[in-house]
């Protein structure tokens, strides 16, 4: 999502720069370069040092150092976005009033790129009239203006005013600065984590299925500018981008009905759901006791959701199913290939260690239809749904 992307991050004085060291930290993980720019004032806050170190630049705080001119215009150039994080109240009036008096201020002044205001100040401060229509002013430009946060403040008092996580920031910039449109006008239906089938009021029979490749090819989908809804299982994720349409589920059952429902209105269909073969024929209303003996429960076929739209496949969609096995791969793979009558499907092994339930990464391997074979090393679940998309849409557009 951010990887080399250019982003200058702008810090002013407020408590909550310390924020800013993690928000550095995480963009720079992500990928992205960062140069720095502070207020005077916000070296009060955090050090430049600190700031210099983790960004492996120099820190500009001034127009000049010795006999060196800061080029702010170059800098406010340079950048794909400029994050102020802390936006100190003095800072939000200045910027709305076009006052320049800082080499933050003639930055901002001279950027083209995406300007994302992530505000941080006191409740009543944050309520006054004056920043109020600072603050409207500003999203008037086109600034993008986050939603400050509710809790403890450097005052005592509890309320509004914190800024934004840095997780959250990164989370807009996907969502609404970075988002692409490779998959613009698709719509992608997706599956993930497993389905539970109930015993008893208490008890039921599931899987170890996290949801985390389904949920990563959802994601995916989604920055790539596909329209993308997740029928997902019980799973203790979610993803990140309110824009992804969910639809939560339990059961094998439940999850058929809403795959049956939302397929006619898909263009790709990708099953990333660990589905139970097996539900018990009778659940029972009560719990069931303990009792001398065994306890044997009769079990029925739970309905087969790749079967069911693959008969139901229409010309120009794209339908994908995922196989996770642990013997016979190859040859169980391209029999569900065939039988679900799929376009690809995708296979990894129990057998593969860092490839099963739970784990952040994967390794797979994709057969298609039409006869190729094309492994995926392993790698984090983020980066192999990025590979699994890239492989979709060059099937689609061959």
């Amino acid at each position: 999502m951010l990887k080399g992307k250019k982003i200058i991050l702008g810090i002013t004085a407020s408590i909550a720069a310390y924020k800013s060291i993690l928000l550095l930290r995480s963009l720079e993980k992500a990928g992205a370069e960062v140069r720095v720019v502070m207020t005077p004032s916000a070296c009060s806050f955090v050090s430049p040092l600190v700031m210099s170190t983790f960004s492996k630049h120099k820190v500009w705080t001034a127009f000049e150092e010795g006999n060196q001119w800061h080029n702010h215009v170059e800098l406010g150039l340079w950048g794909d976005v400029f994050i102020i994080a802390p936006s100190s109240c003095n800072t939000l009036a200045k910027m709305a009033h076009g006052l320049c008096d800082n080499i933050l201020l003639a930055t901002y002044l001279s950027a083209r790129c995406p300007v994302v205001i992530v505000p941080a100040m006191d409740e009543d401060m944050y309520r006054h009239p004056t920043t109020t229509d600072n603050l409207k002013t500003l999203r008037s430009f086109g600034n993008h203006v986050l939603s400050v946060g509710h809790g403890p403040l450097a005052s005592g008092l509890t309320g509004e005013g914190r800024m934004a996580e840095p997780e959250d920031i990164i989370r807009y910039l996907g969502e609404n600065i970075f988002r692409g449109n490779a998959l613009q006008g698709i719509k992608v239906l997706i599956t993930a984590g497993p389905t539970r089938e109930a015993i008893d009021p208490v008890r039921y029979i599931s899987n170890h299925s996290s949801g985390k490749m389904g949920i990563a090819l959802a994601e995916a989908c989604y920055l790539h500018g596909a329209d993308v809804c997740l029928i997902a299982g019980p799973v203790a994720i979610k993803p990140q981008f309110e824009g992804i349409r969910v639809i939560p589920v339990i059961s094998a059952g439940e999850m058929n009905d809403a795959c049956l429902d939302e397929f006619p209105h898909s263009d790709w269909c990708i099953m990333a759901a660990a589905v139970a073969d097996y539900r018990p024929a009778y659940t029972s209303p009560e719990k069931l006791s303990k009792k001398n003996g065994d306890l044997h429960i009769q079990w029925e076929r739970t309905p087969d959701i790749l079967a069911n739209l693959g008969n139901r496949k229409k010309e120009g969609q794209l339908l994908v199913g995922f196989a996770l096995e642990t013997e016979n791969e190859e040859a169980n793979a391209l029999e569900k290939l065939a039988r679900k009558k799929l376009d690809h499907i995708v296979m990894n092994s129990m057998k593969t260690p860092g490839a099963g339930f739970n784990s952040d990464t994967n390794e797979v391997i994709v057969f298609s239809r039409n006869g190729d074979r094309q492994k995926i090393d392993m790698n984090t679940k983020i980066q192999v749904a990025e590979n699994l998309i890239h492989i979709f849409k060059n099937s689609v557009l061959s």
